[in-house]
């Protein structure tokens, strides 16, 4: 059975020359199938240290056939990774060209960590620890992993995936995963890095769920892939990434040149257009509009503008460590072409700010313009409003004259209600458009909509009111059977119990009112009288009412029946109180009346009554 170190050393001949392929195939060279047979000549060491270093190392035998030969190599490419601060021990040239596969692992793994893994870093850490870190500060959302280390965390492939979603979650849905399939997740991951991400499929995926403990070197090699393909995401360290990748590699000086002139003219055409772009803006005129101007100018401080200050600190910082490898170097001092100095980039900004000052300027005065043509307007329509309803106030107070007049002139000014109302909407509009552009304060008015629409009610009510008490009187007029007293104490009652106003009684209404007059019917009667009375609205009008009193009393007018009436609200007493009048639920008014008229009478215990039999001899002749 294949030990643990056999099947490691295995793991890590595939990782490491699928590692090597990557880097040969970016140069154009064909892929290598075996670390032992190819590197044995030193020709492909060569050739990748070429690639690794950016540099060449000179002439070498292309086609070495003898040892001496193929040990010139190899001694060649080991001096220039000595050279590069690498340190390789109890490794020669003998070491590979006989194929010492345990001592040219160990010599891959120090080139992996040197030029893959020495310059991740993570809080101050660096290398394997700094890589750790990174893993488990980006899989920490997910519940399922729990990276500890770069062997076992990683056998079922779960990792994998929440380093996909945590960069790029459109690539994988994380939250559909079977978590126990180790075998799909694990495939997904390699299949989802290397089609979209150009990460390598470094491992197979038994590598990582078909062994008791993956081979960590193996897994922190794919691992770094990773790291690399997403740290451009990270964007607070894009840019100092960058100058440190410049430094690290020793870029040439012409190269540093160009790249300094290139991000210079990027950044003054940058400002120079955003600045074009403020100066060509208009106003729509509307709230909206200038908040979305506010929003975008907000939104480009805190963005755009901010990735320029940082553009521009590094331009220059660019600019002194062109100076300082052209000092190095020996070189002649460098001068930007003109247009292109840190003096024309400070210029360019200078201007930019006054831009930019100006900007903010407009747009305030802007919003404020616009709030203040808000409060006018909504001021101008609650005044207006106000005065029409004041002026409908005014004409219903001055009605006057015969009631068919006054009651002509009171509809006609109910006529005009349902444009008060179309009005009363314009208002509430004008309104919501001061809510929404944050306007509180108005010291053009003295209204709200609520107060409007409140006073608006008070009106119609106020008109309807008054419609109702004409339409009553003429009615009242009308009923030339009827007294005086009669007709003010039947209207008394009709008001008392039309308890919305509507100038219409509801049958329980209308069965209360009765009531209190002293007029009752069986159930029976009383919906045969409520269904003869009842309008095409299901009410009974004042009109209606009043009908059916005439009826009712039209012979009980005399002394003899009201006699009759009071000994039943006295209960045959020969004097009545006023609790007997409360108890018979005649309105207050009634009983104000009746205690004034009626002349008083001394009870048997003492008590105050009212003598309503000598009354009646003085009403009746």
């Amino acid at each position: 059975m294949e030990s643990l170190e056999a099947r490691s050393r295995d793991v890590q001949q595939r990782t490491f020359c699928k590692w090597l392929n990557t880097k040969l195939e970016s140069a154009g060279y064909p892929p290598m199938n075996s670390l032992v047979k190819d590197l044995s000549d030193g020709v492909r060491l060569i050739q990748l240290m070429e690639i690794m270093g950016d540099v060449s190392l000179g002439r070498y035998n292309r086609n070495p056939r003898m040892r001496v030969q193929k040990a010139e190599n190899v001694n060649k490419a080991l001096e220039f990774i000595n050279s590069r601060g690498v340190k390789l021990t109890n490794i020669g040239p003998e070491d590979i060209i006989d194929g010492n596969i345990k001592l040219i692992l160990g010599m891959i793994w120090t080139l992996i960590l040197r030029f893959t893994i020495a310059d991740i870093s993570e809080e101050g850490l660096s290398a394997k620890e700094g890589l750790l870190l990174w893993c488990q500060r980006k899989t920490e959302p997910y519940k399922e992993v729990d990276v500890q280390d770069f062997s076992l965390s990683w056998s079922d492939g779960l990792a994998l995936c929440a380093l996909i979603h945590c960069h790029r979650p459109d690539l994988l849905d994380y939250d559909k995963l079977d978590k126990a399939d180790r075998h799909g997740n694990t495939l997904r991951a390699f299949q989802v890095a290397a089609e979209h991400l150009g990460i390598p499929q470094l491992l197979e995926v038994e590598d990582l769920c078909d062994t008791s403990r993956p081979d960590e070197r193996s897994v922190m090699t794919y691992v770094a892939s990773f790291f690399h393909a997403f740290s451009h995401m990270e964007q607070t360290e894009t840019v100092s990434r960058r100058v440190e990748k410049f430094a690290d590699l020793m870029q040439s000086v012409w190269t540093s040149k160009n790249d300094y002139e290139r991000r210079v003219r990027a950044l003054l055409a940058a400002l120079l257009d955003v600045q074009n772009q403020w100066d060509s803006a208009h106003f729509s005129g509307t709230y909206l509009d200038a908040k979305d101007h506010s929003s975008s100018f907000t939104m480009y401080k805190q963005t755009t503008k901010r990735k320029w200050v940082t553009e521009k600190q590094d331009v220059a910082t660019l600019f002194t460590n062109v100076q300082t490898k052209l000092k190095t170097y020996g070189l002649r001092e460098y001068v930007p072409p003109p247009g292109l100095s840190l003096a024309d980039v400070d210029l360019a900004w200078n201007k930019l700010l006054g831009s930019e000052a100006r900007r903010s300027r407009a747009i305030n005065a802007q919003i404020r313009e616009i709030k203040e043509r808000l409060r006018k307007k909504f001021a101008d329509l609650a005044n207006d409003f106000a005065q029409r309803l004041h002026a409908i106030s005014s004409e219903l107070a001055a009605i006057d004259g015969p009631l068919e007049e006054q009651q002509d002139d009171a509809k006609q000014l109910q006529t005009r209600i349902p444009l008060l109302s179309d009005a009363l909407s314009t208002v509430a509009s004008a309104e919501t458009e001061c809510l929404a552009a944050n306007v509180e304060e108005n010291d053009y008015t003295i209204f709200t909509c609520q107060d409007l629409e409140f006073e608006l009610e008070l009106v119609v009510q106020s008109v309807a009111k008054k419609i109702a008490f004409i339409d009553n009187q003429i009615v009242s007029r009308n009923m030339t059977n009827l007294t005086p007293a009669q007709l003010e104490q039947f209207e008394t009652t009709f008001r008392y119990f039309d308890k919305d106003d509507s100038n219409t009684l509801s049958s329980s209404e209308m069965i209360a009112a009765l009531a209190s007059l002293g007029i009752v019917y069986s159930d029976e009667d009383m919906e045969v009288i409520y269904g003869q009375l009842v309008d095409d609205y299901g009410a009974i009008t004042f009109e209606a009412f009043i009908n059916l009193l005439v009826e009712i009393t039209e012979d009980q007018t005399s002394a003899d029946q009201l006699r009759e009436s009071f000994r039943g609200i006295a209960g045959d007493k020969p004097f009545v109180t006023e609790l007997d009048l409360r108890v018979a639920q005649l309105p207050v008014s009634a009983i104000e009346y009746l205690r004034e008229v009626m002349p008083g009478a001394k009870n048997e215990v003492g008590g105050e009554g009212y003598d309503y039999e000598a009354w009646l001899n003085l009403v009746f002749e």
